[in-house]
């Protein structure tokens, strides 16, 4: 009997996709953290920013990832105009995300959760989205620095926590809202910007909240369409200074700006990023001349939080899809999550996922709560650990979760295969894992209590598991060889991330997963690859728990 075409092209065997669904209602992982840090009250907000996100926003995401920016250097009549256009979507993602507050909740709503709140929105416009969530973390991360000049500030703040979207090539002065990037390092100097070159002199006065010319250029301006940058450049006498540059001057005139390039990347594609020219930018100087770095610093402690925040929503976004497709997909008799070995990889990515949001989670906590000195040390010190250890976890984590869905999952119109391209660039951006070491080095010497806070910090959990105590234990013994400590950091500062997820875990987590992160990432016969787990944990438990609610 002859087979028609179309019986040998019915697909079967095949998981309906994860969308039209609410991202938020869906995760009660996410739900767990945000509630055991004080972010009951933002409920009503985020279902309906999950509704969004799981929804129309997830096909916008798929958009502004297949249309990518486009640079226009000059108009048709000659004029230079430096414009980057976007698909809709991308504009679509930008405004939804900064009118909800992503960019401003902490900074309007000065109570318990804020912080909580915010970083839930976060992980979910990440979803839909990595690239974009570039210029809104910028944007949210500059206002400690920008408020620190009081004339700049009055200008500035209020349209930043306008909760307005506005796209258009114009004035800042006559836009409600506004978006900030970041431009510091140069082609010659990378992480070390005490290397740079840029130099800016004064106009008229000098000194803090003035008027400055900068001339330079910068490897790196992420976001170039945005309404003004904080930037690094060197005052007389090699003071590197940190200055607030506007894309457009308060005449209305274009600032001298130009934009060279787009870089083309390797993920983080929606978001352009580009390297720029200064010729005589007017910027005004934030702070005193020469105290650039510690300026900029208050901007880049947030950057890197979100950095966690942001690898933490890919492993978490990934294990979500493997579980989900592995559920709708049969192989030897028996749907493919519930095969023993694979329900040892799933519950594997789904404890690794959940830790990473729990410590990422516990800043927030600790942002939220910056009156009180030891979370004020806790903050410098493990936002260095989570950033080096999250975001370098994230890469073979989003690997392997596409490699549980297969082929499918590695073709372009797929989630997975943008979060494994997205995943790397959390960890080299915003200083590069030897760059966190180095940080957190200088943080324990400089500042002796950051220490001690964090080591507390750990000391919480030593009566709550008996491996976790040995453990804690080694890593004081690592700490005391201080002569071999820079050329073994990374060494300890796993043997930290590791440890402090732990103690998160073991004091606020599930003791399901609490117990199965101790026997897996602290046992003598620790773990190298993804579906190792012991027999004696109960995986089947561990899956349900990150198994989309739909």
């Amino acid at each position: 009997m002859a087979v028609s075409q179309s019986e040998t092209h019915q697909v079967f065997n095949q998981p309906k996709p994860l969308e039209n669904y609410n991202a938020y209602e869906a995760d009660t992982v996410l739900q767990y953290w945000q509630n055991r840090f004080a972010g009951q009250w933002g409920t009503a907000h985020l279902t309906a920013f999950g509704e969004q996100v799981g929804g129309v926003l997830l096909q916008a995401g798929f958009l502004a990832n297949k249309h990518l920016p486009e640079l226009t250097t000059h108009s048709r009549f000659g004029e230079r105009i430096d414009q980057v256009d976007y698909h809709p979507s991308y504009h679509q993602l930008m405004q939804h995300a900064i009118e909800q507050g992503h960019c401003a909740l902490p900074w309007q709503q000065h109570k318990a959760g804020s912080h909580v709140v915010r970083a839930v929105m976060a992980v979910l416009h990440n979803h839909a989205d990595p690239g974009s969530g570039c210029p809104l973390t910028m944007t949210f991360a500059s206002v400690p620095a920008i408020a620190s000049q009081e004339n700049v500030a009055a200008m500035w703040l209020p349209k930043i926590l306008a909760n307005h979207y506005d796209s258009d090539n114009k004035p800042w002065t006559e836009k409600k809202g506004v978006t900030i990037g970041m431009a510091m390092t140069e082609k010659q100097g990378g992480s070390d910007v005490r290397a740079n070159t840029t130099k800016a002199d004064a106009i008229n006065e000098s000194g803090a909240g003035q008027l400055y010319a900068l001339t330079g250029h910068k490897w790196f301006c992420s976001a170039p369409m945005s309404d003004a940058f904080l930037v690094l450049a060197n005052t007389d006498e090699k003071q590197l200074s940190c200055f607030l540059v506007p894309r457009w001057l308060e005449t209305g005139e274009k600032n001298a700006m130009y934009i060279q390039r787009l870089k083309s990347k390797l993920g983080n594609q929606s978001n352009a990023s580009s390297e720029i020219e200064f010729r005589g930018a007017h910027g005004w100087l934030l702070g005193e001349p020469g105290r650039g770095i510690a300026t900029i610093i208050q901007m880049v402690a947030l950057t890197r939080y979100d950095c966690m925040l942001g690898s933490s929503s890919l492993m978490l976004q990934a294990v979500k899809e493997a579980i989900w497709h592995t559920a709708g997909r049969s192989v030897f008799g028996k749907n493919l999550h519930q095969q023993p070995l694979m329900l040892n990889v799933l519950a594997d990515l789904a404890i690794e996922a959940e830790a990473a949001l729990a410590i990422s989670m516990r800043i927030a906590d600790a942002l939220d709560n910056q009156d009180y000195s030891n979370e004020v040390a806790l903050v410098r010190s493990a936002t260095a650990i989570g950033k080096y250890w999250i975001c370098k976890r994230a890469v073979q984590h989003t690997y392997e979760a596409m490699e549980c869905i297969g082929g499918v999952g590695y073709v372009q119109d797929n989630i997975t295969s943008r979060l494994y391209k997205e995943a790397p660039v959390n960890s080299i951006w915003e200083g590069s894992g030897n760059v966190q070491c180095l940080d957190l080095l200088r943080v324990f010497s400089r500042e002796p209590e950051s220490l001690k806070v964090l080591i507390n910090e750990l000391e919480k959990a030593r009566s709550l598991h008996p491996d976790f105590a040995i453990k804690l234990d080694e890593l004081k013994g690592m700490l005391t060889d201080t002569a071999n400590l820079e050329m073994h950091a990374r060494r300890v500062i796993e043997k930290l991330a590791l440890l402090w997820q732990a103690a998160t875990l073991l004091q606020f987590g599930e003791p399901l997963i609490a117990d199965a992160f101790v026997k897996s990432r602290l046992s003598d016969a620790g773990f190298s690859q993804y579906g190792c787990l012991s027999h004696d944990i109960d995986c089947q438990a561990i899956v349900s728990r990150m198994m989309p609610k739909l």
